[in-house]
């Protein structure tokens, strides 16, 4: 093994190309170290990254990227990658506000051509690169690293069916680290891998096509299941070769011996598209990542010596927790409630609900759209299913709320975690369209939490609400720690509640932003500005008694909500010129996220960008009022 350090040397993947074996695995032992070290500053994705660090270092030293295109499925595991693409200088302000992503983006860098941060993407992306190259004329490679949970959704086996039924040279690295698919791994397999993956073995595997070619189709089509089944009896892969792909593996994705003969084997492949199983542990050469029980998949500053996590002691319960503990409060009364989440049990509180009622939760894997349709089943035969989603990943099953679950009017709940900005994880991650794409649906009820107190009361809402469709927002995070009512009550459909009476402004808040709106109608107050704050609950149905109320008593309205444009604001504006109430001189302002997607930073930083902090309200209402906000102030 060589001493001298060799991760400084390396600068971007050129400068490793020549690397010996043996310098290899000490730059991968170094990259190891480094990953821990800088996760230990920013918190972050560390488990996943260990698990391919060995994976990383044999795909830039085989392949030229960025030509080569590289397209890491989730983005999880792409520190690794980072570091040894040019941002090792930068790899400490991951995740922070002006760094880098936690994941990969296309402008941060050439060496990432395809941005992730939802899954089950990257086989479609791969395609995409792998078809544009051959309608250009151009030579190069395309690598997909996907993870065995990743390939388990649909979109995976779509994109596999399509590009299995064509010719193009297409590297698809399948990252299995939960032995969930892999059999044994060892030297046989690995000799095996390195066998079939040989150039010698593709020309007589081509030399008995050929032999065949003109036999007559039973013979022709025999001879080539009799080799893919040989295969399969001794490596695995028989679905994958069943959809057109060769199978190569399995191979340990942490033995450089094993994985670079292999992966070199690959690359000289010439046709069609080609899937190499790789086994990899997470969290491997990290002990306390080892032996944790989710490997450090999501961690926050850590001890690097001791593994111990520093986190800061809570104020109040998230509302994901409030949640949880809510529905198994209701569950434990009716017993057709059942929970339903696509892989997100720890973020979405269904893990809560499933320790107290494993039979009635279901985590159905990376499939929004198999979930929601699921939970309409149940829902058209009597039961009350929760289907608890993250905003932004119920994107991904829109179609079957609209067509599956709304057309039918099927009384289907629908929790919506991490509404609004969500911090570090950035645009990605952030819950901002729920609010326009489930409002515009016929027969959608549409609720959002201000608080924990109102969040308890929208769970038992939506079990008493048997009517249709129900969704309910709430925020990531630590909740208000207001006293949560021991027996929350229903509310009443389509109606909110004012919460402060003022005279000149009204500030009418979905979600929660209302104590930011408080805080704004205190230092309204001390300039001499008299507010009333609302809290509308729902969306829809509105409360358009309360709407039109807020416009003829007040000179200014101003809506206030952690969506998009086209969302809560619109639907008031909609109210009010139904209504007439935009004739009479009355000013209306709605504020909403900004019609940009706003990069990982705090929430407090992210919301002051977006320009919905109080500051930014008062602010608003001078602007409204076409007065200058220090002149007011100075005169206070």
């Amino acid at each position: 093994m060589v001493d001298t350090p060799l991760l400084d040397t390396v600068s971007t993947p050129a400068d490793m190309r020549d690397f010996t074996r043996d310098q290899l695995k000490q730059l991968a032992d170094e990259l190891r170290s480094e990953v821990i070290d800088a996760v230990s500053v920013t918190g972050g994705h560390l488990g996943a990254g260990l698990g391919v660090v060995e994976l990383t270092v044999a795909i830039h030293h085989l392949f030229d990227t960025p030509q080569d295109k590289l397209i890491w499925d989730v983005g999880h595991q792409c520190y690794p990658h980072k570091v040894l693409t040019g941002r090792r200088g930068r790899i400490r302000t991951l995740r922070k506000g002006g760094g880098l992503s936690g994941f990969t983006k296309r402008a941060e860098s050439e060496y990432d051509p395809f941005g992730a941060a939802h899954s089950s993407t990257s086989i479609s992306a791969g395609m995409g690169f792998a078809t544009a190259r051959d309608l250009a004329g151009r030579e190069g490679h395309v690598i997909s690293v996907i993870g065995d949970g990743s390939i388990t959704a649909g979109m995976a086996y779509e994109a596999m069916n399509n590009a299995g039924a064509t010719d193009s040279r297409q590297i698809v690295i399948l990252n299995d680290n939960d032995m969930s698919i892999a059999p044994p791994v060892g030297a046989m397999s690995a000799l095996l891998a390195k066998i079939v993956s040989s150039s010698g073995y593709q020309k007589l595997r081509g030399f008995g096509k050929e032999v065949v070619k003109d036999a007559p189709r039973p013979i022709f089509s025999t001879a080539r299941k009799a080799e893919e089944y040989t295969r399969g009896m001794f490596m695995g892969g028989t679905w994958f070769e069943e959809l057109g792909f060769y199978y190569v593996g399995p191979v340990d994705g942490h033995d450089l011996d094993h994985l670079i003969p292999v992966l070199e084997n690959v690359k000289n492949m010439k046709n069609g598209p080609v899937l190499v199983h790789v086994v990899t542990e997470k969290g491997k050469g990290y002990a306390p990542a080892e032996k944790s029980a989710d490997k450090y998949h999501g961690v926050s500053k850590f001890n690097v010596v001791t593994g111990e996590q520093s986190k800061s002691i809570p104020n109040a319960p998230s509302y994901t927790s409030v949640f949880g503990n809510q529905l198994v409060a209701q569950a434990r009364k009716d017993d057709k409630i059942v929970g339903i989440t696509a892989a997100m049990p720890g973020g979405t509180g269904m893990k809560i609900f499933g320790q107290a009622f494993p039979d009635r939760m279901f985590d159905v894997g990376i499939a929004e759209q198999h979930a929601v349709t699921f939970a309409a089943g149940l829902a058209a035969d009597g039961f009350k299913p929760y289907c608890a989603i993250y905003s932004t990943f119920l994107q991904r099953g829109y179609d079957q709320v609209v067509h599956d679950v709304c057309i039918q009017n099927l009384p289907v709940r629908f929790a919506m975690d991490r509404a609004g900005l969500v911090g570090a994880d950035g645009p990605t991650h952030a819950g901002a369209f729920d609010i326009a794409f489930m409002g515009c649906l016929p027969n959608m009820v549409l609720m959002a939490a201000a608080d924990e107190a109102d969040l308890a009361r929208m769970v038992a809402t939506s079990v008493a609400y048997n009517e249709g469709p129900m969704g309910f927002r709430y925020a990531r995070g630590e909740a208000t720690g207001i006293e949560i009512p021991e027996n929350p009550l229903a509310l009443e459909i389509g109606k909110g509640r004012i919460l402060r009476e003022g005279t000149r402004i009204a500030l009418l808040s979905y979600g929660t932003r209302l104590g930011e709106a408080m805080l704004a109608a205190e230092q309204l107050e001390t300039l001499g500005l008299s507010a009333t704050v609302a809290d509308a609950r729902f969306a829809k149905p509105l409360d358009s008694e309360l709407v039109c109320r807020l416009a003829d008593e007040h000179e200014v309205l101003i809506t206030i909500e952690e969506g998009s444009v086209g969302g809560f604001g619109a639907f008031v504006l909609h109210d009010l010129a139904k209504n007439g109430r935009l004739d009479n001189g009355l000013k209306v302002r709605t504020m909403t996220l900004p019609d940009i997607f706003i990069d990982q930073d705090t929430p407090e930083n992210m919301y002051k960008q977006a320009g919905l902090d109080a500051d930014a309200i008062v602010e608003t209402v001078f602007k409204v009022l076409g007065r200058d906000m220090a002149t007011l102030a100075h005169r206070a």
